[in-house]
């Protein structure tokens, strides 16, 4: 089974790297691949400044069965939003088309949204873009602030740290509850903030497209 995350210049690390890691430790027999992809399969820089390297290009990968998409800088979004044919929308629309499941985390929405991904589903994103996503009138917006929604077969997630437990979601889909936990209990996955910080309300939208 593959699972491709897609990836672009301005991503959030977290949404790339935090589900990464909780996919690579489930067992191997399950015959989980967990790749990260890039249009051109080279390197791709983070919002905050991280390079790091795809495993390959989109070209290299016609056929995904698990498609995730993470968020991204303001900037960034805002960049791909205005080009609904692009590479990037282009591939997801055609690995989507076949895919078992189609995931996004945070501002990762507003791209499957884009391409109508999401069209007839509930989702959830980020808090700061509930607004954004509800320009999308096809689309049923949870705005109880979630750490993950599933809806048919479309898995979205809230801000950026909630890709860890959506990620423990996947897994138990794909799998089963008790390989989620091994996952938990292997990467120590408890967690216990020791702030409690509460979310604001929800501006409005900031992105054009």
């Amino acid at each position: 089974m593959k699972l491709g995350i897609l990836a672009y210049e301005g991503i959030d690390l977290l949404d790339v790297m935090g589900p990464y890691e909780m996919f690579s430790w489930v067992d191997k027999s399950k015959g989980l691949e967990t790749l990260i992809l890039s249009a051109c399969g080279d390197m791709v820089t983070s919002g905050n400044g991280v390079r790091f390297h795809a495993h390959a290009s989109f070209r290299e990968t016609p056929k995904l069965d698990i498609v995730w998409v993470p968020g991204g800088v303001e900037t960034a979004l805002q960049e791909m939003l205005q080009d609904p044919d692009s590479h990037y929308f282009t591939y997801l629309r055609k690995v989507s088309a076949h895919a078992k499941w189609v995931c996004s985390v945070c501002e990762g929405a507003m791209l499957l949204a884009r391409t109508g991904l999401l069209d007839r589903h509930r989702a959830t994103t980020r808090w700061a873009f509930v607004r954004c996503l509800q320009e999308f009138r096809k689309i049923e917006v949870d705005t109880t602030h979630q750490r993950f929604v599933v809806s048919g077969n479309r898995l979205t997630g809230g801000g950026i740290s909630a890709g860890l437990d959506e990620a423990l979601k996947l897994i138990t889909l794909l799998y089963d509850e008790a390989t989620a936990e091994q996952v938990q209990v292997t990467t120590q996955y408890f967690p216990k903030p020791p702030v409690s910080g509460a979310i604001p309300p929800t501006p409005a939208c900031m992105l054009t497209w």
